[in-house]
């Protein structure tokens, strides 16, 4: 599913036009970055949480040359799934 098929259904779900969902799904995903780049975490009771984590700095490989290359210290997004979405069976 990609981001137009997500719009629409929860256009159909919500009864919105696919305008409003879409602006809904934009205000939500940008609320979360936000609160990730202040250094919070967003949980969705039984989705999930969304939350930050600091990777140290490290030496890599060049996969290519096989050269070592020096890979800064980052913070990355992660995300923990929840009771509800780890109980789902496909």
């Amino acid at each position: 599913m990609n981001k137009g098929e997500l719009i629409a259904s929860i256009a159909t779900d919500a009864g919105l036009s696919n305008k409003d969902a879409g602006a809904a799904l934009d205000a939500t995903l940008s609320n979360i970055t936000k609160a990730l780049k202040k250094g919070d975490s967003v949980t969705l009771v039984g989705f999930g949480t969304f939350s930050t984590s600091k990777r140290k700095a490290r030496t890599g490989r060049n996969p290519q040359t096989g050269q070592a290359i020096k890979i800064k210290a980052a913070t990355v997004p992660k995300f923990k799934a929840g009771a509800k979405l780890k109980a789902f069976k496909a």
